[in-house]
């Protein structure tokens, strides 16, 4: 039988784990981010964390939210890095919990490379993105054989906060049959009108999958001249992961899932 105290890796004291919480259910947990999170000595975690997730620490365990919200107050991004910093050098096993996966459209990389810097030991603990596994909860495969050989991920907003300007729109929306955003409801009706301009259809079919993979999971099927204002009138709100093409179109047939 797998033993998760002796089969995988050790949480040595004054080190700093990274880890991937998923897009919500507790269930797509990995077993290496389970052992971290029985072992450690204090948990920071952001605020998108399933609460059933973090009930998992072990007990007696520091639990300590750190998390960042777009356009809502939160803590600054060098204050989080100190205290991974602070509580290493103090000897305790930090477990950074982050939803989905630390290295998709999160500041993991940010903090790994500040802990790098400070000479801390670190693991990163990937996690399964809601950009895939937040997807298959709503019914929806971000590739199928008859409808897209490629997907593109894109952030629906940079470092300021606004839509990304850094990248060919143009090229993207030619290249890409399926599109996967993340935080992309704050700017959906720009983003919509962008992609139209690039000479996406109005009739394309959308999802926006609102707190994927969690008991209060709520999908909004739309097409894409339609969604921003279909979003608003539905009154949804972030988190959520928008996905644009032909994959949209299988979830009358894929839509398993019934949350609990």
């Amino acid at each position: 039988m797998f033993d998760l105290s002796v089969d995988l890796a050790p949480f040595e004291a004054g080190t700093v784990w990274l880890v991937g919480a998923g897009p919500g259910d507790p269930g797509l947990l990995s077993l290496l981010a389970l052992h971290g999170l029985r072992h450690a000595d204090h948990v920071i975690c952001d605020a998108l964390v399933d609460a059933r997730i973090i009930a998992l620490a072990r007990p007696g365990a520091v639990v300590e939210a750190m998390g960042k919200r777009g356009g809502l107050e939160s803590v600054p991004q060098s204050d989080i890095t100190a205290r991974l910093v602070e509580l290493a050098r103090q000897g305790v096993r930090v477990l950074r919990l982050k939803g989905g996966d630390p290295f998709v459209f999160g500041r993991g990389p940010e903090e790994a490379l500040a802990l790098a810097a400070a000479g801390i030991p670190f693991r990163v603990v990937p996690g399964i993105t809601a950009g895939i596994g937040g997807l298959a909860y709503a019914g929806i495969p971000v590739t199928s054989r008859d409808t897209n050989s490629a997907v593109a991920f894109v952030t629906g907003h940079g470092a300021d906060g606004e839509l990304p300007d850094e990248f060919d729109w143009d090229s993207l929306a030619r290249g890409a049959p399926v599109m996967v955003f993340y935080m992309g409801l704050k700017h959906l009706d720009r983003l919509a009108a962008r992609l139209l301009a690039a000479g996406r259809r109005p009739d394309e079919p959308v999802a926006v999958v609102c707190r994927a993979a969690t008991p209060d999971q709520t999908v909004l099927e739309s097409r894409l001249g339609s969604v921003a204002a279909d979003v608003a009138a539905a009154g949804l709100k972030p988190p959520a992961v928008v996905v644009l093409g032909g994959v949209v179109a299988l979830r009358d047939r894929l839509d398993w899932w019934i949350p609990s």
